[in-house]
């Protein structure tokens, strides 16, 4: 289990490599949280995330609790990625993954 500074770490590497392959969306398993209620990694992961996207640096990242084909920034990942429509976190409302659109 890493610490959350060493989670962030690894999501920019792992951000700039798929960028670098071409990916259009990374999909990151990050848990929940053993309390229920959100953990760390999660918590930071998606501020983080919040961040990027105000600086441009990615189009926009999808929780996995609002990953369903009833979210236009759902649909909208699907036009960048039609792989996306057979991926098995799809309208579970898993909110242990985010999505990331590059």
């Amino acid at each position: 289990m890493p610490y959350t500074d060493q989670a962030l770490q690894r999501l920019t590497l792992e951000i700039r490599q798929s960028r670098k392959m071409g990916c259009t969306v990374l999909k990151i398993i990050h848990g929940y949280g053993s309390s229920g209620k959100g953990g760390k990694i999660r918590t930071e992961s998606r501020r983080y995330l919040t961040r990027l996207k105000e600086h441009g640096e990615i189009v926009n990242f999808l929780p996995g609790e609002k990953f369903s084909i009833f979210e236009d920034a759902t649909r909208q990942a699907f036009a960048r990625c039609d792989d996306l429509r057979r991926d098995a976190d799809l309208d579970r409302y898993n909110n242990g993954v985010t999505f990331i659109v590059l």
